[in-house]
């Protein structure tokens, strides 16, 4: 039983009493004070009377569904289709002037004109953030218009660790045989990639000093002629260098450039070599245990310092991972049984890899040019190609086994397709194997810069993360436009880019988000700025896009959020888009005040003499 039968058997049972107490009333009082008979049948009718208006005013009737459909018009609606009678045209703040549309403010206005209205349909770019949450649980019908012509998707990084490479990827609408460009900020080209038929494409640039950074994704028609520029921006900042522990069976060419690279980048490197009989060269030993593990970031160290290592040793290193700790485990020579079993043991499956096997690195795309603009100032020209390498690449090589495992991800693939390093998860930190052999060729023959890359993106990967509190923002925001930013701590405020300050109010509804709404008013770098109790004044910069700035974007994220509401499920939020199921709950009010003259009769009527035997005598 619910709610409502609850009470209406509690006021049934009221009535009951009621008539039940007005028979024994009358049958006490004296024969010349009782009530005459009209008198007593109003007592008894007012009663029930009394008991229904309460019921409908603490449980009123839903109203009927409407038979007709509202009509959204948003931004951009020049059509509103052929209506239907019943059909009612409204008309969003930002949509345009449409013949016999009712203006209203926002779309829960428009509800609450038209409480019986279930179905709706939208028309034009789609349905501001505004407008989403009070459509949720209707029946939503989006006529989605084409997207325009030009960038309608770009995945850009928010954060950048200074001297890193980033990738830009996206996606450009109605442009055939076009192309993409990415220019630094300076305006010089650092890659290039010709549209597919799908408009997709992936750019890759490099983060240098830090400091806040907006390049530029330049997009360009079949003619080369300049379409559309997009602004990216990227935050570079100067993240502390990992530490790393680089443990080795014997030296070697590879080690002596893997040093001399983590020296020039600043990385705190701490190396031990074992020469035999017990020599090591390099810095001084250290113990392999908890307390020296939780000083580094990343060990590197390859199948031979694997197999030195005693059991406490190796324990303490897997436990270490598990804590957050990065590996990077080199193949050097063929793998021994009991090494390539307990490397199994940490997710891998791999082959003994006893031969060796040429590699063949992906040749770099980008022209000249570019190529001088990603490496920096004073970059010579890149020289011919010496014997021994195809494509610019030289000839490198590595140990022939397969890597694989159920959850393993590839680190680094060769120009054929080739995995040369995997990396996985485990618990807190991530494990990888490595299996080629020789990557200081890169250096010899002119390309310290690829080299630099592919030891700087392993390491990225692989090292102990940073814990780092930050907000979470929006991506992508646009002035004038309602801005999401949650996960704040004390004392929020923005500085526009004009230096005026907002202070931020968490809404109590988002819990232990602490999310709070920025309408920004100016286009570009804006500064979030909070408290910290132990960091003390902590900032975080995002970009805020122009309202003619990246209209594709604009368009495409209207359509797509619009189109998620209409594929929700109605009985997720606990509504029917039946439409003979009732409607919305109707107000209360009128049936109130009804009750309120009922019950003031009632308690007249009981008081007044009008209708006693004695008052006629």
């Amino acid at each position: 039983m619910n709610l409502s039968l609850w009470l209406a058997a509690l006021l049934g049972l009221a009535v009951a009493l009621a008539w039940v107490r007005l028979g024994l009333w009358q049958r006490r009082t004296p024969a010349a004070s009782r009530s005459r008979s009209w008198r007593l049948a109003l007592l008894w009718l007012l009663q029930p009377v009394c008991a229904t208006l309460l019921y409908f005013t603490l449980s009123p009737p839903t109203l009927p569904t409407e038979a007709g459909t509202l009509v959204v018009a948003t931004a951009g609606a020049t059509r509103t289709g052929t209506q239907a009678t019943g059909d009612r045209l409204l008309a969003l703040p930002e949509a345009p002037a449409l013949p016999n549309a009712e203006r209203v403010p926002d779309l829960a206005t428009a509800l609450r004109r038209h409480p019986g209205m279930q179905r709706l349909r939208v028309i034009g770019a789609g349905l501001e953030p505004r407008d989403r949450d009070a459509v949720r649980g209707l029946s939503l019908v989006f006529d989605a218009p084409a997207l325009p012509r030009g960038m309608v998707r770009l995945d850009g990084p928010q954060r950048v660790a200074a001297g890193a490479a980033f990738q830009v990827g996206g996606q450009v609408n109605g442009v055939d045989q076009g192309s993409v460009e990415l220019l630094d900020p300076a305006g010089r080209r650092v890659d290039a990639s010709p549209l597919p038929a799908t408009g997709a494409f992936v750019l890759a640039g490099t983060a240098r000093v830090p400091g806040l950074a907006t390049f530029t994704v330049r997009v360009r028609d079949a003619q080369r002629k300049p379409l559309q520029d997009v602004p990216v921006p990227v935050w570079i900042v100067a993240d502390p260098a990992p530490r790393v522990l680089l443990l080795a069976g014997a030296p070697s060419p590879e080690l002596k450039y893997l040093r001399r690279w983590a020296t020039d980048a600043g990385l705190p490197l701490h190396i031990q070599l074992s020469v035999g009989d017990g020599l090591q060269l390099g810095d001084a030993p250290l113990p392999l245990n908890a307390a020296t593990l939780q000083r580094f970031d990343l060990v590197v160290l390859d199948e031979r310092s694997w197999a030195a290592l005693g059991v406490g040793e190796r324990a303490a290193l897997v436990d270490a991972l598990r804590k957050g700790l990065g590996i990077l485990l080199r193949v050097t020579g063929p793998l021994p049984d009991a090494t390539r079993r307990q490397w199994q043991a940490l997710g891998f499956a791999l082959s003994a890899g006893a031969d060796t096997a040429a590699v063949r690195l992906p040749a770099e795309s980008i022209d000249e040019e570019a190529l001088r603009a990603r490496r920096g100032p004073g970059t010579a020209d890149t020289a011919a190609a010496p014997n021994g390498m195809q494509d610019g690449n030289p000839a490198l090589s590595r140990r022939a086994l397969k890597l694989g495992g159920v959850d393993a991800t590839p680190l680094l693939r060769d120009a054929d397709g080739n995995v040369l390093a995997v990396w996985r998860a485990e618990q807190r930190g991530r494990v990888a194997v490595w299996s080629m052999t020789d990557s200081f060729a890169l250096v010899l023959s002119g390309q310290g810069a690829r080299h630099a890359e592919l030891w700087s993106s392993a390491f990225a990967t692989l090292a102990r993360a940073q814990t780092d509190s930050a907000p979470r923002i929006e991506q992508q925001p646009h002035e004038q436009q309602r801005l999401a930013l949650c996960g704040l701590g004390g004392k929020p405020r923005v500085v526009a880019p004009d230096g005026q300050v907002a202070v931020l109010l968490t809404d109590p509804a988002t819990g232990d988000s602490a999310c709070a709404a920025y309408w920004p008013r100016h286009a570009g770098w804006h500064l979030l700025r909070q408290t910290d109790a132990e960091a003390g004044e902590r900032e975080w910069p995002f970009f805020v896009y122009a309202t003619d700035a990246a209209a594709g974007l604009r368009a495409a994220e209207l359509r797509d959020a619009t189109l998620r509401l209409q594929a929700v499920p109605l009985s997720a939020a606990g509504k029917s888009n039946d439409p003979a199921a009732p409607g919305r709950r109707g107000p209360s009010w009128p049936w109130l005040l009804a009750w309120l003259v009922s019950a003031g009769a009632l308690w007249w009527l009981e008081r007044a003499r009008a209708g006693r035997t004695s008052v006629a005598t």
